[in-house]
């Protein structure tokens, strides 16, 4: 089954082409090992990370997360810490941990600097309503650990 590319507005277009969202699209094309996402278009390959009401109201409350959900949050937190490190040149590392009930932590951390300590529940419920908003929170994370970064240079270094 093939996904039909939405029609965007322009503040999605707008977000479909902010610097955090590519480097989302080149870590799911970084995937892509034999090339059958070659073709696809960007919007078609966000397509997962998107849940509007309807999409979330599918979703039981309670639930495991599957791999692929656990594989599109590592993405969104590679991505995260790829764009740490092209603003800021400071490597930034994203780990995590999930119970098999989706409830669990990610950190990303930069030299002994922990720039991003999020606390999840309901992992398979992962997602975003928009691609303006899927951009808009990877920003503030971003520029969260780049303030941490700034205020804590030495622990970064050390």
């Amino acid at each position: 089954m093939t996904a039909i590319t939405p029609i965007l507005t322009p503040e999605e277009n707008e977000a479909l082409a902010a610097p955090f969202v590519q480097e989302l699209i080149k870590q799911i094309r970084a995937q892509d090992s034999y090339g059958a996402w070659e073709k696809k278009p960007d919007a078609d390959l966000l397509e997962a990370f998107i849940l509007d009401k309807e999409k979330r109201k599918l979703i039981p409350i309670m639930g495991d997360p599957d791999p692929d959900t656990l594989w599109r949050l590592g993405l969104y937190y590679n991505a995260i810490g790829l764009t740490i490190e092209r603003r800021s040149g400071v490597m930034a590392s994203p780990m995590s941990k999930f119970s098999h009930e989706g409830f669990g932590r990610m950190l990303v951390t930069a030299g002994r600097l922990v720039l991003i300590d999020k606390t999840l529940r309901d992992v398979h419920r992962f997602g975003f309503p928009s691609i303006a908003k899927l951009n808009e929170e990877g920003e503030k994370a971003v520029a969260a650990a780049l303030a941490w970064i700034e205020k804590f240079p030495d622990v970064v270094k050390a």
